[in-house]
C-alpha cells in the first residue's frame, strides 16, 4: 500500500527534497487551474473526513463558509494533540511538514482565507521549532505570502503556541485560546464557519486532515 503522508523518502522534511518529489504542484494546480468551489468539490467527492476525531466531511465543512462575506476568513490548524498517547500530528511536523503546509494553503484558497493559524500544544518545544523553520522555508520559496504562483491568492501563516490545556483540542476552546482568552468551549450556534475566531468566519481542521489534501488535488478525488 502506498503511503500518503509518512512516505519512505529520506529527508522529506527538507523543503528542497519535498519539492523535488512533487511538492507544491498541487498548490500550483489549485490556484492556477481550479476555482475555490472546484477545490471544495474535489475534496468533498474524495470522502476525506476530519482526522481529529469527529470524522466530519472535510469538503462539506469548507462549504459552510458564507459566500461573498466581506469579513476576513481564517483557517485554524489544530495541532494541539493533547489526548494521552496521541502523537500522529507530531510525526507530520517532524517528517513531512511541507505536505501539511501545502494542504493548509490549498484549504485557505478554497475557503477564501488570507491567514492561517497553526495551533500547537505548548509542550511540543522541539516540534514548534521545527515548524517555525518549515514555515520560514516555505516563505523563502514564495509558497506563502503575496500572489502565490503569480495568482491573485495571497496568504500569511502564523504559529500559535498553546499553554498545555487539554480542552483546547476542542475547536471553540482553541479559538478562545487563540484570542488570548481562557480555553473554554463556546456555545453553538453560532458555528465557527459563521462566527469563529474574532467573530469572523473560520474553519478548523486537524493537521493530518490537511496533509492529505495535496494528494487529492494531484491525483483526483477518485
Amino acid at each position: 500500500m502506498e503511503k500518503i503522508i509518512l512516505k519512505d523518502i529520506p529527508d522529506l522534511n527538507k523543503i528542497d527534497v519535498y519539492v523535488a518529489n512533487g511538492g507544491y504542484t498541487a498548490l500550483k494546480k489549485a490556484v492556477s487551474q481550479m476555482s475555490p468551489d472546484q477545490v471544495i468539490e474535489e475534496v468533498k467527492t474524495s470522502g476525506l473526513k476530519g482526522r481529529g476525531g469527529a470524522c466530519f466531511s472535510t469538503g462539506l465543512k469548507w462549504s459552510f463558509i458564507p459566500k461573498g462575506s466581506p469579513k476576513p476568513k481564517y483557517l485554524l490548524c489544530n495541532g494541539d494533540e493533547s489526548e494521552p498517547g496521541s502523537f500522529k500530528d507530531r510525526e507530520i511536523f517532524e517528517k513531512n511538514p511541507q505536505q501539511f503546509i501545502e494542504g493548509a494553503l490549498i484549504a485557505a484558497y478554497a475557503i477564501g482565507a488570507k491567514a492561517i493559524y497553526i495551533y500547537i500544544r505548548g509542550e511540543y518545544w522541539k516540534w514548534i521549532k521545527l515548524m517555525e523553520e518549515s514555515v520560514a522555508d516555505a516563505y523563502k520559496k514564495g509558497f506563502i505570502g503575496n500572489n502565490i504562483f503569480g495568482s491573485d491568492f495571497s496568504c500569511e501563516m502564523y504559529l500559535h503556541v498553546g499553554a498545555g490545556a487539554y480542552i483546547c483540542g476542542e475547536e471553540t476552546s482553541l479559538m478562545n485560546s487563540l484570542e488570548g482568552k481562557r480555553g473554554y468551549p463556546r456555545v453553538k450556534p453560532p458555528f465557527p464557519a459563521i462566527s469563529g475566531a474574532w467573530g469572523n468566519p473560520s474553519i478548523i481542521n486537524n493537521i493530518e486532515t490537511l496533509a492529505n489534501v495535496p494528494e487529492i488535488i494531484n491525483k483526483g478525488s477518485e
